[in-house]
């Protein structure tokens, strides 16, 4: 089934109670992915955010106008405002001081992490007494990239979007100080973080490569878990390998280098997506974290090893859950069929064969990890009410289908 949105920057899709037949939760009547397609709003409107749908002409990705420093506010520190430290999931070794892998000097007072308790940012939104959605970001982005959905959801949910321990501004160990980096230790240090901001059942959104940590989680969480939404998720034996301009961390000595490079750790990343133009304001948050401590490039340095050492058997890993007949938890796939990092190919098939709900948004570069700066879309379940929420700009409107 295919459904165009009124050309908009912003849309929302509400299916009221009772659901229809053919949008059935059973697992045993999911007959065919529900088709979406999007674009920007045909408004000569200058000041508009992003272009979603830009000709290949436009660009090869992100665009920029180069540094811009100040000593006056940034949209970084704007941005820390808003949010909150939380303190989750004990620190791990010695609790010795970190010192940088490359001349063994210990690091500065901003890159030592907490002596006994990690600690988190994230950004809330809505009333604690509405159902929790806990909204993850993908590998390498910040919980940033939700900033737009964040007040659309807290009319009815309680949104909370949080920097994973190593991005953003949560805490950046080094490897061998406490936390090394890997999927597991992402699993239940993502137990830890939600065990301490909600206590009822939650729905999980998540993007890209980190779609396995929480698929993980999950499935040993199951009475905990409302639904969970996979934004372009590593689903087939292809998406396994990490693309170039993320392993390219993982060199021995080149990664290192580079991680430490504010526009090849985070413009650089960004711009491989697709025909988008970002803000130079909104650029300025992703680079801050580089910009501000070498902590951040070196973890950037260790989860991609990380991932291109283990990426393959979590993906695995996350299929035989989603395969398995024990598995009762919601599951909805949300796909950007223009994604330059994860093919389209095969992700149907899985879906039926597993009886996974699928959405496919045929006119969007992507959906997942950092990519979808301008555009977050997903579906929640809570209550029998489906919400389907995207964001690329400024104007709203809403369509409805009964």
């Amino acid at each position: 089934m295919a459904m165009t949105i009124p050309s908009s920057h912003h849309y929302n899709l509400l299916l009221p109670t009772p659901i229809p037949a053919f949008l059935s939760t059973s697992r045993k009547t999911i007959k065919c992915p529900l088709k979406f397609s999007c674009r920007a709003s045909n408004s000569k409107d200058d000041q508009q955010d992003y272009l979603i749908d830009a000709p290949v002409s436009v660009g090869d990705g992100f665009s920029f106008s180069g540094g811009k420093y100040s000593d006056g506010q940034s949209p970084s520190d704007e941005w820390f405002k808003q949010g909150k430290i939380v303190k989750a999931h004990p620190v791990g070794g010695s609790g010795g001081k970190a010192k940088d892998p490359i001349f063994g000097l210990e690091m500065s007072s901003t890159s030592q992490v907490s002596a006994d308790v990690f600690r988190w940012f994230c950004v809330e939104s809505g009333s604690a007494d509405n159902p929790s959605v806990i909204l993850v970001h993908g590998f390498p982005s910040q919980a940033y990239s939700y900033r737009k959905v964040l007040p659309i959801l807290s009319k009815d949910f309680h949104p909370i979007a949080f920097d994973w321990l190593g991005f953003g501004f949560s805490d950046k160990p080094q490897r061998g100080y406490g936390f090394d980096y890997t999927l597991d230790e992402y699993v239940s240090s993502l137990e830890s973080f939600i065990n301490e901001v909600a206590d009822n059942k939650v729905s999980i959104v998540v993007q890209g490569y980190f779609a396995p940590v929480v698929v993980k989680y999950a499935r040993n969480h199951q009475e905990k878990i409302n639904d969970i939404i996979l934004l372009n998720p590593p689903l087939t034996e292809k998406h396994s390998n990490l693309p170039s301009t993320l392993s390219i961390f993982s060199n021995f000595l080149l990664g290192e280098i580079f991680s430490q490079d504010p526009l090849r750790a985070s413009d650089k990343a960004l711009k491989s997506s697709g025909p988008y133009k970002i803000k130079e304001d909104d650029l300025m948050v992703y680079r801050g974290p580089y910009l501000t401590s070498g902590s951040s490039g070196f973890a950037l340095n260790a989860i991609s090893r990380t991932m291109k050492k283990e990426l393959k058997k979590n993906v695995e890993e996350m299929r035989k859950i989603l395969l398995d007949k024990s598995w009762k938890v919601q599951t909805t796939v949300c796909w950007g069929e223009r994604d330059r990092w994860l093919n389209f190919d095969g992700v149907e098939d899985f879906c039926k064969e597993s009886q996974q709900k699928l959405i496919q948004i045929p006119n969007v570069t992507t959906l997942s990890s950092h990519r979808q700066n301008g555009l977050i879309c997903f579906v929640l379940h809570c209550n029998s009410v489906y919400t389907f929420s995207g964001f690329a700009g400024r104007t709203p409107c809403t369509g409805r289908l009964w």
